[in-house]
């Protein structure tokens, strides 16, 4: 009966060891995609720095977005379990510009201001 309790115990504790380790799986991931986006004042545009980060950020799942003009990449800080890489790159297509091997919506290409339409 004392050999029975221990390994009940044993395999109790084993089972809750593995439970709390799959529930910490990282869900906040980070990416950083290559883009389009070559408009020298990023910060003050209204059509790119700004449109681009509030419609983002108010993507369900998307935490964090930074843009590196000079290398024309934005790093994405998101929820995985709300949204995907995929679904990312989609909606930064949908506002024109190319998100790697997604190539820029022409709607949302023809709505950019010139200065920040790729050439």
């Amino acid at each position: 009966m004392k050999n029975f309790v221990k390994t009940f115990i044993i395999i109790i504790t084993f089972l809750s060891i593995a439970t709390s380790a799959s529930a910490q799986q990282k869900t906040v991931q980070k990416a950083v995609i290559k883009t389009s986006i070559t408009c020298d004042h990023y910060k003050q545009c209204e059509t790119c720095g700004g449109l681009l980060e509030k419609t983002l950020l108010k993507t369900k799942g998307i935490q964090m977005i930074t843009l590196n003009e000079k290398e024309e990449t934005i790093e994405v800080v998101y929820n995985s379990k709300k949204i995907d890489l995929a679904a990312i790159k989609t909606a930064i297509s949908k506002l024109g510009y190319a998100a790697d091997d997604v190539e820029a919506d022409p709607a949302g290409y023809e709505k950019l201001d010139g200065c920040c339409k790729p050439s």
